[in-house]
């Protein structure tokens, strides 16, 4: 690609491999939006496996599949990489075959190397147990091999227990067991996008925003994140702003992220493009030059003038409103003429309006969080913000409250729902038994803000938050619009 803010090409083979700030940020979980290892159960494992090398991305990619979980091969091999737990190799040949997974089969490869080596299966017949891989769960597909592995892994000393173990942990594969290569292409993608959020993370941002939808994530989540990281971000205005997101140096050089008119709810891409080829011979001197110059319809000029992008030309969101609507489309030789009515003394809309229309129209605020602008509310509640918890010991009865961006229900957690909360701080991750789901299940599903009561456990570097207590907050959202100050 061609960075236009550096005017240079840039390459994949340009990012140096085995970056140790790299690896730094992904040991801390921070990956959001990174290839492959943005979801939250990535996240989580991430400062467990604490990856240092190309090879552990490879292992991280794949070992979040639901084949070595239902298989029964996470825990055994985190145990093994950090010593918990002695690596015991039955034979050298199974040693070769297992030793760069610390004699945990994670890949669809090393299946078909256990039926070669341990169970004496030739290459045709290894090959036809990988090719049933993905039918074994649907139609038992794996009891065909399964008499010839155990009798072959006895008749080369192997004990039954080792035999239908090594049984037990193949047949985990039957739901998805992700091969080798399959994870080394990725994890050089996914290196190549954490080099780039963590050097580049201004540019790294903008090129999801322009690609989304994309991921796991939604627009707003993205910019918080990447706020949180000291990424600044420029609003939508119909002056300077492309289509896609752009970069621009501020007074030191660095660049900041230019949000395009692409995140402008209801604009059109034909529209915006309009707008921006008219821009090139003159900059705009009022939205009525914008309207005719840029050929506008009024829908378009009252998305732009709803996402506060015409604030250089008409001010505030309320007086921009009011512009677009009195614009009138005149025709030819009279485009450009017509009469401007006085500016109304329109009041300007407090900050609790301006951030519900931000989020109507782009998806996402550039003003405060909605919850630091409820942190008195929260603070009477005795709630704790996101980026305080790994302050507090494991154990602790904590209150958390958030914006939930993600609820999560893996068929391999056992009807277990993870959930994530946003405050103004970071995010809150919850884990939700089955019987508070039951219990409380219009709150845990139904909500869009909500304050959990509950246990918190610190784990190699992971937080979390076992929820006892699920109480919907979603009306404290709505009411921000209508409180000229912080709603105390």
């Amino acid at each position: 690609m061609k960075s236009r803010f550096e005017g240079r090409e840039f390459r994949l083979t340009d990012i140096p491999a085995e970056d140790p700030a790299t690896y730094d940020m992904l040991c801390r979980g921070e990956s959001t939006g990174v290839f492959q290892v943005e979801s939250r159960a990535q996240m989580s494992m991430l400062p467990r496996l604490k990856p240092r090398t190309y090879y552990d991305i490879v292992i991280q990619v794949a070992i979040i599949r639901p084949g070595p979980i239902q298989g029964g091969m996470v825990h055994p091999f985190l145990r093994r990489r950090q010593g918990i737990e002695q690596v015991d190799y039955p034979s050298p040949d199974l040693e070769r075959v297992l030793k760069r997974t610390c004699g945990v089969p994670l890949f669809q490869e090393q299946v078909m190397e256990i039926a070669m080596v341990a169970a004496g299966f030739s290459a045709g017949e290894a090959d036809k147990v990988r090719r049933s891989m993905a039918a074994w769960q649907r139609r038992g597909g794996l009891t065909q091999f399964r008499d010839q592995l155990l009798a072959g892994m006895r008749e080369r000393g192997y004990s039954a227990e080792f035999a239908e173990q090594i049984y037990n942990q193949i047949l985990g594969f039957g739901s998805y067991g992700f091969p080798e290569s399959h994870a080394a292409s990725f994890a050089l993608l996914a290196y190549a996008s954490s080099w780039l959020r963590c050097h580049h993370h201004a540019a790294f941002v903008a090129g999801l925003l322009n690609s989304w939808p994309m991921g796991f994530y939604a627009p707003a989540q993205l910019v918080n994140d990447a706020r949180r990281n000291q990424v600044v971000f420029r609003p939508v205005d119909v002056q300077v702003s492309d289509w896609d997101c752009t970069l621009e140096p501020n007074e030191a050089g660095r660049p900041e992220v230019r949000l395009g008119l692409r995140m402008v709810a209801g604009l059109p891409e034909e529209q915006a493009m309009m707008l921006v080829r008219a821009r090139v011979a003159a900059a705009f001197d009022s939205v009525e030059d914008l309207a005719h110059r840029g050929g506008l319809n009024r829908r378009a000029l009252q998305s732009l003038a709803q996402a506060d992008a015409l604030r250089s030309l008409s001010g505030h969101r309320h007086a921009a409103q009011w512009s677009s609507i009195g614009v009138e489309q005149l025709p030819g030789s009279l485009a450009g003429t017509s009469h401007r009515e006085s500016r109304l003394a329109l009041p300007e809309p407090t900050e609790g309006q301006e951030i519900v229309a931000d989020y109507r129209s782009t998806g996402l605020t550039l003003k405060r969080h909605p919850l630091e602008v409820l942190r008195h509310r929260l603070e009477r509640l005795r709630v704790t913000r996101a980026g305080d918890l790994t302050k507090l010991p494991t154990g602790r009865s904590v209150r958390v409250a958030g914006i939930i961006t993600h609820r999560q229900r893996p068929e391999t957690a056992s009807g277990v729902v993870f959930m994530s909360l946003e405050d103004e701080t970071g995010v809150s991750n919850l884990i939700v038994w089955p019987s508070v789901q039951t219990e409380q299940r219009q709150a845990v599903f139904a909500s869009s803000m909500i304050v959990v009561q509950g246990e918190l456990q610190h784990e190699m570097g992971v937080v979390h938050v076992i929820a006892h207590r699920v109480r919907d907050y979603s009306g404290w959202l709505g009411k921000i619009a209508t409180r000229s100050r912080d709603f105390r």
